[in-house]
């Protein structure tokens, strides 16, 4: 298909379900009986999506949100929300009856929340072409959409575009484990399902790389379906588009010069290249220590004025080894997805960003940890078909 009909096709089939009220997508876990509170169940019929904006829980008052695909508004509205009446909300679709739901339906929310008018402006356009101003955003959500472009790389060079610098993303969409055949990237019914355009987790988070994003990782997930052997999941990643030189943002992260990691990672590679090992204090630039300020990031790090070591008795110092005894290999599979180019663990298994390696049972229950598991999405190829034996432990780090 081309991508003129693959957006046609789309188009058509999102229109057509204003008045069937067909679902799309998957269950986004929206808590409807708060959100009927002050947007009209009109828009509520038609709320579709993967995940849920978890990223307006980081909104302060005043800033601009921008939603890529904002369908029947229910996210612009929920953000109208957050972001109070001085702060600004931007909604783009490319349905013409969508657009008009949202419209008709924004004075009622401002009324419902109490702000002298609509602080919420719905533009018709593409995720591929945005129809928004350069460096203007704050904060990018959307919710089951950038699977649906059939360019996605022009999408996330267009995220980049808009956000201001010190801006940042939280989007959920649907991912696979590998890539998509042909016969389902030609399968137009298949596209409205979510599937077809569903990029590889590897090519999804180096898409948003290279187009100059940092701190790329893993919300949350859950497995949404597996077709002829291929997984399918619904995952929210969040990243940012660091500041510039002369942001003040970077004034509070000039005491942090020094990066020591704690773990639980013996060692990881960044995003830049650098790499840093557990224990071992590594110099870093102010733009380094402005993005290592980032949750994603903060947990893994001490970030201090001076060079700090740690040592394995050290109460920072943290590692998890798996238990003693033989492997089991139940055609377990993990794939990291947390803010590193690359990490090792204890037992010096490399986990590249976006790959998916095949892991012992051992192994499994250590990335079930906090502070692993955040960043890992695991999931299971063999099922039933899997014969389990006890594998004897290797010495060259090939099992655990």
């Amino acid at each position: 298909m081309e991508n003129n009909q693959i957006t046609q096709a789309v188009r058509e089939r999102y229109a057509k379900a204003v008045t069937t009220g067909e679902a799309m997508c998957c269950p986004s876990g929206y808590d409807f009986d708060e959100l009927r509170t002050f947007i009209p169940d009109e828009v509520l019929q038609v709320s579709y999506g993967c995940g849920t904006p978890v990223g307006l829980t980081t909104v302060q008052p005043g800033e601009t949100v921008l939603d890529i695909g904002s369908g029947g508004g229910i996210d612009c509205f929920e953000a109208s929300r957050r972001v109070g009446p001085t702060g600004r909300v931007i909604g783009i679709d490319m349905t013409d009856e969508m657009l008009a739901l949202a419209r008709a339906q924004a004075p009622t929310v401002a009324k419902n929340l109490g702000y002298p008018q609509p602080n919420v402006e719905f533009r018709k356009g593409y995720a591929d072409a945005m129809p928004v101003e350069d460096e203007s955003v704050d904060l990018i959500i959307s919710n089951c959409v950038i699977n649906l472009a059939p360019d996605k790389l022009a999408v996330f060079r267009e995220m980049y575009r808009v956000l201001r610098p010190g801006g940042r993303f939280t989007v959920s969409d649907i991912v696979a484990d590998q890539p998509v055949p042909k016969y389902l990237i030609h399968d137009p019914v298949k596209w409205g399902d979510c599937l077809s355009g569903s990029l590889p987790i590897g090519d999804y988070w180096q898409g948003l790389r290279t187009a100059g994003f940092r701190g790329v990782h893993q919300v949350n997930a859950v497995p949404w379906r597996v077709i002829d052997g291929i997984h399918f999941f619904s995952i929210t990643v969040a990243g940012y588009k660091c500041s510039s030189d002369s942001s003040p943002m970077e004034d509070a992260a000039h005491l942090s010069r020094y990066a020591t990691l704690v773990g639980p990672f013996s060692q990881v590679v960044a995003e830049d290249g650098h790499q840093f090992v557990r224990g071992v204090p590594t110099a870093i630039d102010s733009r380094t220590a402005v993005l290592f300020q980032r949750e994603c990031y903060r947990r893994h790090f001490l970030l201090t004025e001076d060079p700090c070591a740690l040592s394995p008795d050290d109460p920072q110092w943290s590692a998890i080894l798996p238990e003693p005894g033989p492997c089991l290999w139940k055609g377990d599979f993990a794939v990291f997805t947390g803010p590193f180019f690359e990490a090792m663990d204890d037992d010096d298994h490399v986990f590249r960003s976006g790959e998916p390696v095949e892991i012992c049972s051992k192994t499994r229950n250590v990335l079930s940890h906090e502070g692993y598991r955040d960043g890992f999405l695991i999931f299971n190829r063999a099922g039933d078909r899997a014969s389990v034996t006890e594998a004897s432990c290797n010495s060259n780090g090939q099992c655990c």
